[in-house]
């Protein structure tokens, strides 16, 4: 079966309703970014990272995927298919998706500040100062922030080059690392873009172009990827 990828940003998520920070000039939710999404910020207001996220993670929950988080579990009708995305929520888990790697963390889990390997689930929407892990360290959440590195850019350079077909739907392709992994295909992968607005800088020569949101854009993939790999008979 062929290996297809899906990089998605948060232009999927916004048709579910969650906002991100690049919505209005820094500010994500009424917050400076820089003031709940930094080592620095969480060493000088722990209490008001934990609120945000608090916030944030209530949203998520709140939310429901759309057609276009679906339109990509569908494809695992046809394709081995790994999403890798850069949105903290579970929506594509939620819609079926059985493989997703999550480069910028999991809004839902949370980690030990002494030993970032010892990640948990969060039951409900809220986790508090004070809630600490097997080593009594306090939890924080299981965000990449900014300034941290992305520790599993690897893999999914790893991932990305051993793929038959790439797919990216609601990213501008201007946050790095993430967006050096369309460079790493190899020579012959099919690429496909799925966006609104054609993004600045972007050789498009050699990249099919499907010019609409996430949620109409997978839709139209589906169809045009399924005259190239057909269901198993059985």
């Amino acid at each position: 079966m062929m290996k297809l990828v899906v990089l998605t940003g948060a232009g999927i998520s916004a048709e579910s309703g969650l906002k991100t920070f690049r919505d209005s000039d820094g500010l994500w939710e009424g917050y400076n970014v820089y003031d709940v999404a930094t080592p620095e910020a969480w060493k000088k207001n722990p209490s008001m990272v934990q609120e945000f996220y608090n916030l944030r993670r209530k949203g998520v929950l709140e939310a429901s995927p759309n057609d276009g988080h679906y339109g990509i579990a569908e494809l695992e009708k046809y394709f081995d298919v790994t999403v890798i995305t850069q949105n903290i929520d579970n929506l594509h888990e939620r819609a079926g998706s059985t493989k997703v790697l999550h480069l910028h963390g999991e809004i839902t889990k949370a980690r030990s500040t002494k030993n970032p390997n010892l990640i948990y689930d969060i039951d409900g929407d809220t986790l508090l100062m004070g809630q600490t892990c097997e080593l009594g360290y306090q939890l924080r959440p299981y965000i990449v922030w900014f300034g941290e590195q992305v520790p599993e850019i690897e893999n999914a350079a790893n991932i990305v080059q051993a793929c038959d077909i790439i797919v990216v739907v609601g990213t501008s392709l201007v946050v790095y690392p993430a967006a050096g992994l369309l460079n790493v295909t190899k020579p012959g992968t099919k690429k496909y873009l799925i966006d609104p607005v054609k993004p600045q800088g972007i050789n498009t020569a050699e990249i099919h172009f499907i010019e609409e949101k996430a949620s109409t854009g997978v839709q139209k993939l589906i169809t045009l990827l399924t005259q190239i790999n057909k269901p198993n008979q059985s």
